[in-house]
């Protein structure tokens, strides 16, 4: 499936869905516990059916309520065992690097496969850190970094040392540690995507498992064995989602509210907020109604004094050397969504600190390096970092901007549904037409993406 995006101006609401991190946590633990654990607002996207569907191999067994309003998880508790069949996860990283050390803890071998995308996702890193620990591993393919992997515990309690640039298994040991008989130690060379290594913390302790965290991530324990019993919690709303109507509405005309924001912090995503209002973004951030209200072009300028220019014009001119620059590390999933707006800011925009992208659904940094300079953006990359030379389409004084030279075009979303998204937005804010192909892979983690977007307003035409 395409989408066509056409220039659009945005009005009214949109609720974005439940955070697949949290969702992809809670069914895992959910598995683990004892007795029947109630999750509601879960977000029913094809990562988080793949975690439904892997635990039930382990000993879960689920329910979905006919009004998709929650689900039903009963844990294998005591009962829980080595997966019956292969687990194929998917496309969903988080369920590969989650459930492989719970596997771990089990006598006997496990076997893990996925889709295109996931036989391609490094496991080294993950199949060291298991060894440590006793367990033995083998990748399927001489010579290839991925999936399918085979993994035959069980794993003990000790210390393992490892680089941690990719937090989705360091979680996975995490939970793990639970079945474990005594301390586990995980000690962190480079810790990256550390709100998510908190993320799991704050989930382990609220189920009662003590968790002890070095203020600089580098030094993790979790002590064991601990039962885990059933509980009931609603999945607060997907920041990472949040980014995609958050960065429509400030590069178009458009004022819409953002409901039922999460306010927790649990989710580093949150500071694409701070980094948006600091080169002129215009956002109302109510905590309390858990709204975010978004104001762009012509909205802005109604609603808000001028500031470095025209209000709602993004400018990184008032920052150190006319560049904003955004460590990315702890939240690298809004590298796509922030690349696409810093093509509209005037001035230098550098991403850093995010070779992790490099190893997601696709290479992230390449790939957003190609596709936007299909569009006429001017982007440099390197190992951890993108550079982006943009131009907002407004002079300080509000006058159209020679040097505004995007334009539209036809590009590839490379089955990732981040990539797919950010494409989509970008078309929104162009005179020509932006086709995305390949653009089913949204439903990923935004099933409902293009439906919610039309009920604002956005110009998405799809077609087979």
């Amino acid at each position: 499936m395409n989408c066509i995006a056409s220039s659009s101006s945005l009005s009214g609401s949109i609720s974005v869905p439940g955070s697949k991190s949290h969702t992809i946590r809670a069914c895992l633990l959910a598995a683990l516990a004892e007795g029947t654990s109630i999750i509601y607002n879960p977000l029913p996207s094809a990562d988080c059916l793949s975690a439904l569907r892997c635990i039930t191999e382990i000993g879960a067994r689920v329910e979905k309520p006919e009004d998709g309003k929650s689900w039903v998880i009963h844990g294998a508790g005591k009962d829980i065992h080595l997966p019956d069949n292969v687990i194929d996860v998917g496309n969903s990283g988080s369920v590969l690097y989650f459930l492989s050390p719970i596997a771990a803890t089990f006598s006997g071998w496990s076997i893990f496969t996925g889709d295109e995308s996931i036989r391609t996702r490094p496991v080294k890193h993950l199949t060291q850190a298991l060894e440590q620990l006793g367990a033995t591993t083998h990748i399927s393919r001489p010579d290839v970094d991925a999936p399918p992997l085979l993994v035959r515990g069980p794993i003990h309690a000790g210390k393992v040392v490892t680089d941690g640039g990719l937090s989705q298994y360091i979680s996975g040991l995490m939970m793990a540690a639970a079945r474990i008989q005594g301390c586990l130690e995980i000690e962190l060379t480079n810790p990256k995507e550390v709100p998510y290594l908190d993320m799991t913390r704050m989930w382990l302790e609220s189920l009662g498992i003590p968790v002890q965290m070095s203020r600089d991530y580098k030094h993790i324990s979790v002590s064991g064995p601990h039962s885990i019993s059933a509980f009931e919690r609603t999945i607060p709303s997907d920041w990472e989602a949040v980014a995609f109507p958050l960065v429509a509405a400030i590069l178009t005309d458009s004022c819409i509210t953002i409901k039922h924001i999460d306010g927790s912090g649990s989710q580093g995503d949150e500071a694409i907020v701070g980094v948006l209002q600091s080169v002129g973004a215009c956002l109302e951030w109510d905590k309390e109604k858990e709204e975010l209200k978004v104001y762009g072009g012509l909205h802005a300028q109604k609603s808000f004094p001028p500031k470095n220019g025209v209000a709602g014009r993004l400018s990184a001119e008032h920052l150190p050397n006319k560049t904003l620059r955004i460590n990315c590390s702890g939240f690298p999933d809004a590298v796509p969504a922030l690349s696409v707006a810093a093509c509209f800011i005037e001035g230098t925009t550098v991403i850093e600190d995010i070779a992790v992208c490099r190893k997601k659904e696709t290479d992230r940094i390449a790939v957003m390096k190609k596709e936007l300079t299909k569009l006429g953006a001017v982007v440099e990359d390197g190992s951890d970092y993108l550079v982006i030379h943009g131009h907002s389409p407004l002079t300080a004084s509000g006058e159209a901007n020679p040097d505004f030279a995007l334009h539209g075009g036809i590009v590839e979303s490379y089955d990732d549904h981040r990539v797919a998204m950010s494409l989509a937005v970008m078309g929104l804010a162009l005179k020509e037409e932006v086709v995305v192909r390949d653009a089913e892979c949204c439903a990923v983690s935004f099933p409902d993406f293009f439906k919610a977007m039309r009920g604002i307003g956005a110009g998405f035409d799809l077609q087979d």
